[in-house]
Order: structure tokens, then sequence, then C-alpha cells
């Protein structure tokens, strides 16, 4: 299964191990995840773990960065679906149109521009905008770990 993350769910899972990142972690880890990102969105990774509120050294930050490294994967910035759905925020646009672009069925996220957008990205373009604690979100990572324990 496919999804994109926006950079505060990456935060959740890497920086700060919230327990809430817990399923999502072991099916990232497990393969049975497939995290999408492109340049634009590991370029505002990097410059969000540098900021000095979260008080990442350089050793910290390499590590985080090499994390999110190993997990996503990088695709082209394909424009092909660019704004087939606008978000109000300039600076998550990137987001709705990567998971646009990739098919995507799930963009995690804890931002109201995103958030908002959620109604409009299911009936018109079958993308769930969620929450990381969203129900339907915890039960495709849950089926998705029973098939890959299966194998």
């Amino acid at each position: 299964m496919k999804a994109v993350l926006d950079t505060n769910v990456w935060l959740d899972w890497l920086v700060f191990a919230d327990p809430s990142s817990a399923q999502l972690a072991r099916a990232a880890e497990s393969g049975a995840l497939e995290l999408l990102a492109t340049a634009a969105t590991r370029a505002e990774w990097i410059d969000v773990i540098g900021r000095a509120q979260f008080a990442l050294d350089a050793t910290a930050r390499a590590a985080v960065a090499a994390r999110y490294d190993r997990h996503a994967r990088v695709a082209g910035d394909d424009t092909a679906a660019a704004h087939a759905l606008v978000c109000r925020d300039p600076d998550d646009q990137k987001f709705i149109d990567l998971a646009l672009a990739s098919g995507a069925p799930f963009l995690v996220t804890r931002d109201r521009a995103l958030l908002d957008l959620a109604r409009q990205a299911s009936r018109r373009h079958t993308l769930a905008i969620v929450r990381p604690e969203a129900p339907a979100w915890c039960e495709a990572l849950a089926a998705r770990l029973a098939a890959a324990e299966r194998g």
C-alpha cells in the first residue's frame, strides 16, 4: 500500500517516537507500506529537522535524515495531477500533488489546511486525507501488516 505522510507525521514518527506512530513504523519497517516523497517534500523535511526548536545536533539530524531516506521512496516530481485539488496553504500543495500523481490511497496529516480538503479528495479522487489515528488508516495498516505476516 502506498501513502504520503506530511512532515509533521514524519516528525511524530522519526523524531518524537509518538506512540500513535507505532503501527505506521511496523508497517514501514516490514515493507508492508510504501511511503512516497519527492525532492520537494524531502527538502522540507531536511529544513524542518534543522530548526532550533527541535534541538537536534548534527549527528541526530543525520540519523533522522537517514531513517527518512531508508523509508521514503523518492518519486519524480510528476506534475500530471498538479493542482487537481488546490490547498489554501501553498506549502502543503506538494503533498496533495504527490498523493494524486502517485495514486496513493492515503495522505496522512494533522495539518488543518490539508484535512479541510478531505471531502473533496475522497469524492473527486478517491484519496483519503486522514489523521494518523483515523480508523480507516489504522485498519488499512493492520490489514497490510496481517497480510505481510501471512507471507
